[in-house]
């Protein structure tokens, strides 16, 4: 049977924009993941959205009736075994901590030079396939489940590393009051040429910006030191915040397993610019999906099926980023007022909303993240493969196949539209036992917790539902 999700399509939209303000979204992503989209038409996405958002307004309703100790001991990691010290193992750990850093920032710019000098095939050269692929796709997801994996493949390690072996001493301090405000530009930029630039899969045009962005990062951490990487560097900044969801954790000798996102309930309150940066990387997560949709395509003017290229549609873009991630971040702060204004209700709030606002942005991780696997694994699956294959080539014969059989019947995209839904709904599930976990320490237990954290809440069950839409609705483009 046909989903009915096509003739709700031009009312669904609208109540959603209504609920999260989102006003405008940038169309066009680096790589295309759409092709399954007929076969997601044909499935019974109605049922399968009713099902994931009554499983997140389940969650919802658990906060009410689980015993506050319960949550705050399933939120609490377990210490593992201490393996016994080795003779002269942390000088093996260092000199195998900078090999992978030099073969880590060699691999970047072996990229850099084959986006200038190699073919411009952007599904066989390594530029667009290390950063696009590799990085975006397959190491941002990682982080969570591994740990700062990026601590290890950032191709900034191995010349900060230098620049502390000659003894080069920095010869300006970062401002603590700055935060991480330079890394939330960054990250914007980044995303602009992500979402909005006309050709950013071109090998050669892709190569001159990553060494741009490398130079004038590098030149940042020489002037400020290893803090720029953490205070004003957004791809780093953004993967160390997702290495924070990681269940694994190393304390001292030993190591410490708890639910994932443990470190976010423990962790102490970000700064004002930190928090804003985890808004962001929201925004641009989730829109990612809307600019696709012929709804969006519909609002900026363009037939999907006539669509003459990003480069007419550049400036509709960017605008479109910034105006959602302004929306976003004020849908947030309006569901945190609502739960001060509960919780409170005869307490002077003004210097109760910043330290509120800033508690609960660690809480969105999950959902960014399960948001970036689901947009992003068609992606994966098939770029993943012309990663590997570029990877691999020295050691074969032949050139190699891309295979996208999986998306040429309707049992491999239903299977594959059910991952992403059920990743979705864990990812907003956890959410809300993080943000109650935080209500909790803000609040107290009992139902001031409860009242503080309804809300934001609320505002996830109704996000749960945009993203699952994103994934039924009709795509072009």
């Amino acid at each position: 049977m046909r989903s009915p999700l096509p003739r709700l399509a031009p009312r669904l939209p609208r109540l959603l924009a209504t609920l999260t303000a989102s006003a405008a979204l940038p169309p066009g992503t680096a790589l295309a993941h759409a092709t399954e989209g007929g076969f997601v038409l044909l499935l019974p996405t109605d049922l399968y959205i009713a099902g994931g958002v009554g499983s997140v307004a389940v969650t919802v309703l658990l906060m009410a009736l689980i015993p506050d100790g319960w949550l705050v001991r399933l939120l609490r990691p377990r210490g593992l075994w201490r393996p016994a010290p080795l003779s002269g193992k942390s000088r093996l750990r260092a000199l195998s901590r900078t090999l992978l850093r030099l073969l880590a920032c060699a691999l970047f710019l072996g990229a850099v030079a084959e986006g200038w000098l190699g073919q411009q095939d952007p599904t066989r050269n390594l530029m667009p396939l290390y950063l696009w692929t590799g990085v975006w796709l397959f190491l941002v997801p990682l982080q969570s489940l591994a740990g700062d994996l990026w601590a290890g493949l950032s191709p900034f390690r191995a010349p900060l590393d230098l620049l502390q072996r000659i003894g080069w001493r920095a010869p300006l301090r970062w401002p603590a009051r700055w935060g991480q405000g330079a890394a939330v530009l960054s990250f914007l930029g980044f995303a602009m040429v992500l979402l909005a630039h006309p050709a950013p899969a071109d090998p050669d045009r892709l190569a001159r910006m990553a060494l741009l962005y490398w130079v004038v990062n590098l030149a940042a951490l020489a002037l400020f030191g290893p803090r720029w990487l953490i205070r004003g560097e957004g791809l780093t900044v953004l993967m160390r915040a997702y290495a924070r969801l990681a269940p694994l954790r190393r304390a001292g000798r030993g190591l410490r397993l708890g639910l994932p996102g443990w470190r976010i309930a423990a962790g102490p309150v970000p700064g004002a610019a930190a928090a804003l940066f985890l808004v962001v990387v929201l925004g641009i997560g989730s829109f990612d999906g809307v600019n696709e949709t012929f709804w969006w395509l519909a609002r900026i003017g363009v037939n999907p099926l006539e669509f003459s290229g990003r480069s007419a549609i550049v400036g509709v873009s960017m605008v479109g980023a910034l105006g959602y991630c302004v929306a976003l971040a004020l849908c947030y702060a309006l569901a945190v007022e609502g739960g001060l204004r509960l919780s409170l209700p005869e307490v002077d709030l003004s210097a109760r909303r910043g330290p509120a606002l800033r508690a609960f942005a660690p809480a969105l991780l999950p959902i960014a993240w399960a948001y970036h696997v689901a947009h992003y694994l068609v992606a994966g699956l098939i770029d993943g493969q012309a990663l590997l294959l570029r990877l691999t080539a020295p050691f074969r014969d032949g050139p190699g196949h891309v295979t996208t059989g999986f998306l040429s019947n309707r049992d491999g995209v239903e299977a594959i539209f059910l991952t992403q839904a059920g990743v979705i709904v864990l990812g907003h599930g956890l959410a809300i036992l993080l943000s109650h976990r935080i209500a909790l320490r803000l609040f107290g237990p009992g139902r001031a917790a409860l009242a503080g954290h309804l809300p934001l809440a609320v505002f996830m069950v109704f996000y749960t539902l945009l993203g699952l839409w994103l994934l039924a609705a009709p795509r072009g483009a």
